[in-house]
C-alpha cells in the first residue's frame, strides 16, 4: 500500500480498460498484456471499475468485465503492481460476498489489493437490483461496517440475522494480511466520516482551484477525525497524451490533453498540493503501449524514487 499512498510523495497508476478514443469494445487478452507492461515499467497501480449494467442513457458505453474476475486474472498476470477497485458498488453487493472476494484477490496477489468502495449513482440501476437509491447513504454505512468487521484484525462476521442457536461464522482461508478500505467518491457520507473509516479519499479530477479547495476540506476533516493518522488523497484523471512532448495542456472533461512536459508540471503541482496518487484513464488515438512506455521513460522518474 505504501507504494501507492505515501506521505509527501506522488505515485502514478492506470485505469483499465486502456482503449483508443472511440473504441467501446475491449480485447481483454490485450488488456492483460498491457497490464503486464505497466507492471514491468514501474506503474504503481491498476484500477478496475465495477459497472454491473449498461443502458442507453449511461454515458460509458464500454462493456466492463466483472471486477472480481478481472482482478483475479490481474493477480496472476502481474507481479508487483497494486490492484485496486475503483470502485466496487458497496450498496448493490452483499458485504460478506465482497469480503470473501477481497480476501481471495488479496491472497492471489500476495497482498497487493486495495479495496476501493463506492455507492453507485444511478437510481434505475438500484431499481433493477431491487434496492432503493434514496437509502444509499444508510446502506453504504451499514455495509461498510459489516465489511470492515469481516476484514478486520481479528475478523468478525456480522450476520444479517442470527436466529436462536445459529452458529458463528468465519471467512476462510484466514490471512495475516490486511485489505485496506478506500472511499472512492463520497458514498453520500461526510468527509469526517470518510476520514474516520477509510485509509483515504479517491475523487475525480477537478480544475486546479476546485481541487485545492477539495483537498483543503479533506485535510481539515482529517485533522478533526484522525489527527494522528495518515490519510491518503488520490485523483482519477483522464489523459490524452500528445505525441508532441511540448504541446501545452488543454483541459478536457475530467482531465487534460497535453504533452509530457506540461503533464510533469501538472503532476508536480498535485504533489505539492498534497495529492498522493493519480490514476490515468487513457483517452487517446495513440497505442496504449506507447503511452505506457513514454510515461515510464520520461514521467515516472520524476515521481517514483523507488523502483
Amino acid at each position: 500500500m505504501n507504494r501507492v499512498f505515501a506521505n509527501d510523495a506522488l505515485s502514478i497508476g492506470l485505469t483499465l480498460p486502456m482503449l483508443r478514443t472511440g473504441t467501446v469494445v475491449a480485447d481483454f487478452d490485450e488488456q492483460l498484456v498491457l497490464a503486464r507492461r505497466a507492471d514491468e515499467r514501474g506503474l504503481r497501480a491498476l484500477w478496475v471499475r465495477d459497472v454491473p449494467l449498461n443502458s442507453a442513457d449511461y454515458p460509458d458505453p464500454v462493456g466492463h468485465l466483472d471486477p472480481w474476475a478481472l482482478l483475479g486474472a490481474l493477480a496472476v498476470h502481474t507481479q508487483r503492481i497494486a490492484l485496486a477497485s475503483g470502485a466496487i458498488v458497496l450498496t448493490l453487493r452483499h458485504p460478506l460476498h465482497i469480503a470473501k472476494a477481497a480476501l481471495s484477490v488479496n491472497m492471489l496477489s500476495h497482498a497487493r489489493f486495495i479495496l476501493g468502495l463506492g455507492s453507485g449513482d444511478r437510481p434505475p440501476e438500484y431499481a433493477a437490483f431491487g434496492a432503493q437509491s434514496d437509502e444509499r447513504r444508510e446502506l453504504y454505512r451499514r455495509h461498510w461496517e459489516t465489511l470492515a468487521a469481516a476484514l478486520g484484525k481479528p475478523p468478525h462476521v456480522i450476520p444479517d440475522r442470527a436466529p436462536e442457536g445459529a452458529p458463528s461464522f468465519e471467512l476462510l482461508p484466514a490471512s495475516a494480511d490486511t485489505v485496506p478500505l478506500l472511499a472512492v467518491g463520497s458514498g453520500g457520507q461526510s468527509v469526517d466520516w470518510i476520514a474516520r473509516h477509510s485509509l483515504g479519499w479517491m475523487t475525480y479530477h477537478r480544475e486546479p482551484e476546485a481541487q485545492r479547495a477539495r483537498y483543503g476540506m479533506w485535510r481539515a476533516a482529517v485533522e478533526r477525525a484522525a489527527p494522528d493518522a495518515f490519510r491518503a488523497f488520490g485523483v482519477a484523471m483522464r489523459l490524452d497524451l500528445s505525441d508532441d512532448p511540448h504541446e501545452p495542456a488543454q483541459p478536457v472533461a475530467l482531465g487534460y490533453r497535453t504533452g509530457r512536459h506540461a503533464l510533469i508540471g501538472i503532476l508536480d503541482a498535485l504533489r505539492a498540493g498534497g495529492t498522493h496518487h493519480v490514476t490515468f484513464n487513457l483517452a487517446t488515438q495513440r497505442a496504449a503501449a506507447d503511452v505506457i512506455d513514454e510515461l515510464a521513460r520520461d514521467v515516472l522518474p520524476q515521481f517514483h524514487s523507488v523502483p
